[in-house]
Order: structure tokens, then C-alpha cells, then sequence
């Protein structure tokens, strides 16, 4: 039996969902766009879930698309649009997901793996990453949805040089342009995210979950459209247990509770 190419684990609240493909740079052929998509779901159903943590095995994050899997199909173009349109689904989930999902980048994050990367809301990169769309490189277009993505992380012509002139750019000047969160040193990136993971995972959950929802969601709604569904969350919010708490706490350290 072949190996699972992707693992799901999960302790302290924390759902870790890694790409297991390290010989392969954690290419995603269509097997593993399923298996992600059936973590995705899996941590989405888990109450005992507060946060997710997305991780690539071995030296590389993500090369993308499984290109030997994409020559290699009878039916190339099926093939593809199958393999796009399934990763996509599931990286739709994952930003769609209730709950914090922070995404640990090494080595090189190419294609489909900016994609991936981009439907994580917290990104912490190791120092020597590389980050690529590779697609003109093969004579492709982007996929998975980093036409959507990538421009609103980045602005349209940033966005446009890269896919055009296949620009690489550092750890760094990801920073700098607002693709990633932040930084750190090879050895210390995944001790960070996970730490990271954990915070986001013993925070008030309804709150940090709705709080990811209203701004990734405020990219299709209207100005009104996003005061009311503030104002509707914000009410809701009020009531949770974890608020209540949390409520008068603060207003006992102000000297305002009784």
C-alpha cells in the first residue's frame, strides 16, 4: 500500500497537516490533493481543534504541481483541471476554515504551494526560503486560486512581475512586500510556528475564528455588508462563555467590576 501522502496529527488543540511527499518536494499529484482535502475536513469536524498547522516535510515546502504526474496522465488537460480544481477546493476549505491556520515555509514555496501558503492566515518562513510561481517556466498558468490570492497579498504589479519575469524572491523581501508574516532562522522556524499554533489554539476560539472570517470575507463583501456582519458577530460574540470571562476579567483589572 502506498504511503499516505499526507499526515494529520493533532495534540493540545493543535491540528498539524504536513505534505509527505519530501522525495517529490512535496509536489501535489491528484492523490494528495485528496488526502489534503480529507485533513482539511477532518480538522474542520474536530471540536477538539482550535488551530491548524501546515507543514511541508523535509527540505521544501511545496514545489507546486506534480509535473512528472501532469505529463505522465493520458489525458493531460483532464488531468490538470481535475488536479487544480480538487487542490483548489480544499485550499478554499482551509481559508474558509473557523479557526486560526498558521502555515511553516523552509527551503523553496513554488506554484501551487504560494497558493497553498497564501490560504493560511499566520506564515512563518525560515530565513533561507525561496518563493517562485515557476508556472511560465513550463508553459502553464497559475492555479489553485493565486490569481485571487497572490494580488491581494501583494498588489497587482508586484504580482504581475513575478508571474511574468519568474522572479524569485527571498525570505526577506517576501516580508517586505507583505507575503509573509515573519521571518526567523532555519533551525528555530518550526519551533516558532508551532509555539505560534498553540497560543492561537488557547485563545478564545469563537473569537479568533469569526475575527479570520470577517477579514478574509471582506474581500467580497461590500462596506455595508461587512459593518452589519460586524455588528451581528460582535453581538454574538458578547454572549460566548469565553467572553464573559474574559469581559470581567479586564474590567476588574480597570477597577470597573464589582
Amino acid at each position: 500500500m502506498a504511503e499516505n501522502p499526507v499526515r494529520y496529527e493533532c495534540a493540545a488543540g493543535v491540528a498539524q497537516i504536513t505534505l509527505a511527499r519530501s522525495a517529490r518536494a512535496n509536489a501535489v499529484d491528484l492523490p494528495t490533493a485528496r488526502a489534503f482535502g480529507a485533513a482539511v475536513d477532518r480538522a474542520a469536524a474536530d471540536t477538539e481543534v482550535r488551530a491548524v498547522l501546515v507543514r511541508g516535510e523535509g527540505k521544501r515546502f511545496c514545489a507546486g504541481g506534480d509535473v512528472e504526474a501532469m505529463a505522465a496522465a493520458p489525458d493531460r488537460a483532464a488531468y490538470l483541471e481535475e488536479l487544480a480544481g480538487t487542490f483548489d477546493d480544499a485550499l478554499q476549505c482551509l481559508a474558509a476554515l473557523p479557526k486560526p491556520v498558521v502555515a511553516a515555509v523552509q527551503g523553496s514555496v513554488a506554484g501551487a504551494g504560494m497558493s497553498l501558503m497564501l490560504s493560511c492566515d499566520v506564515i512563518i518562513s525560515a530565513a533561507s526560503t525561496k518563493f517562485l510561481l515557476a508556472y511560465a517556466g513550463v508553459g502553464l498558468t497559475p492555479d489553485c486560486g493565486l490569481s485571487y490570492l497572490l494580488p491581494r497579498a501583494i498588489g497587482g504589479h508586484r504580482a504581475l512581475e513575478l508571474a511574468l519575469t519568474g522572479r524569485t524572491l527571498t525570505a526577506e523581501e517576501g516580508r517586505a512586500w507583505g507575503l509573509i508574516t515573519e521571518v526567523v532562522d532555519d533551525v528555530s522556524f518550526g519551533d516558532r510556528a508551532h509555539r505560534l499554533s498553540e497560543q492561537l489554539a488557547a485563545g478564545p476560539a469563537f473569537a479568533l475564528g469569526q475575527a479570520k472570517q470577517l477579514l478574509r470575507s471582506s474581500w467580497r463583501n461590500s462596506r455595508e455588508q461587512t459593518g452589519r456582519e460586524e455588528a451581528r458577530v460582535i453581538a454574538e460574540a458578547a454572549t460566548r462563555p469565553e467572553a464573559t470571562v474574559l469581559l470581567a476579567s479586564f474590567t476588574g483589572r480597570r477597577g470597573g467590576a464589582a
